[in-house]
């Protein structure tokens, strides 16, 4: 049974070429077994999109998710820094069959953002096709610098 997917010669190849002529068949071959997926992180695919906007009464947060389920998100703000999480464990269940190989994929993906001036109470969140809205509100301060005129 461990045998039956090799691993890739190519990524796990520490000695020398024997030079057969048959590393890129067997190259092709782990590549075609391994199901598309490629062994090393890539950051790209780690994360998800967010795109935040500065309006003139609020912020406007938008992050791209999906197949992502409203239950699988975990949002919160924290003073000033907005957290978006993600959990997700991905299982097919197909009882009843034989299975020689069978895989499940659990992912986590966290995003932090420091919003300055938020109004924590008055923050609304929406899930839509895909796409979390997080609208926050910003909290009018009175301005921090001031002219001093000298006598």
């Amino acid at each position: 049974m461990a045998g039956l997917i090799p691993f890739n010669r190519r990524s796990y190849n520490v000695l020398p070429r024997t030079g057969t002529g048959f590393e890129d068949f067997r190259n092709m071959l782990d590549d075609f077994f391994s199901d598309g997926l490629v062994p090393s992180r890539n950051l790209l695919r780690d994360t998800f999109k967010l795109d935040i906007v500065e309006k003139e009464n609020e912020y406007l947060v938008e992050a791209e998710m999906p197949g992502v389920k409203k239950d699988e998100i975990d949002l919160n703000i924290d003073d000033e820094t907005l957290c978006i999480s993600i959990n997700r464990i991905e299982e097919s269940n197909n009882d009843g069959k034989n299975f020689i190989h069978r895989e499940r994929r659990a992912s986590s993906m966290c995003r932090r953002v420091r919003l300055n001036d938020a109004k924590l109470d008055e923050i609304t969140a929406k899930l839509d096709d895909g796409v979390l809205t997080v609208t926050i509100p910003k909290d009018v301060k009175k301005a921090s610098f001031r002219k001093i005129d000298i006598d």
